[in-house]
């Protein structure tokens, strides 16, 4: 009798161990050998490591922006960014207070579209010099709008596009993602 009891133990003992211990190690080989997507939760594209844009920004409270440069001369793809980050900021709704819409202008920016932004009180300008703009977006080329935490590093890039239904589509990417960091942050 003690013979059928050690082998129903036994039985019993593997049985465990192929319960708890088989998921931990598929789970690891998993991992290991990449047998699926890793899911990633940003819809823009992430900037690693994250620009320093504090030469920039330096003089500015502690908020989420939504931050774009204004270039030498303001095309649709211009028009396009302006009007995003603007819809952007609206669509926060209540969190507004939180987030701040963010156009860096330079020496060489566009003087129409600057003389333009002053209709539109809900974007905030930041003059800044060229160096600081080329030195603080060095690494990402082209028009793009960044989003900046609280402590002026930006994290998160969108390309902007010359097609309005493309940016009007972009835009609701980056609105999800900065409600997603919002709602992550107590900060700002």
């Amino acid at each position: 009798m003690s013979n059928a009891s050690s082998k129903t133990s036994k039985k019993l003992f593997i049985a465990l161990i192929v319960v708890f211990i088989l998921p931990v190690v598929l789970a690891k080989l998993a991992l290991d050998n990449d047998w699926f997507n890793r899911g990633a939760t940003n819809k823009g594209n992430l900037l690693n490591p994250v620009l320093d844009v504090s030469a920039i920004l330096e003089a500015e409270a502690p908020k989420w922006r939504l931050v774009y440069t204004l270039p030498e001369n303001c095309d649709e793809t211009c028009e396009n960014a302006l009007f995003s980050i603007h819809q952007v900021w609206l669509a926060l709704g209540r969190e507004s207070d939180r987030a701040e819409a963010v156009v860096v202008i330079t020496e060489s920016s566009d003087e129409k579209a600057v003389a333009r932004l002053s209709e539109t009180p809900s974007l905030h300008t930041v003059n800044a010099s060229k160096e600081n703009v080329n030195n603080s977006f060095k690494s990402v080329s082209g028009d793009a709008i960044f989003v900046v935490d609280t402590l002026n590093n930006a994290m998160l890039y969108y390309p902007v596009d010359g097609d309005k239904d493309t940016a009007v589509m972009e835009s609701r990417n980056i609105l999800a993602d900065v409600r997603k960091l919002m709602k992550l942050s107590r900060i700002g």
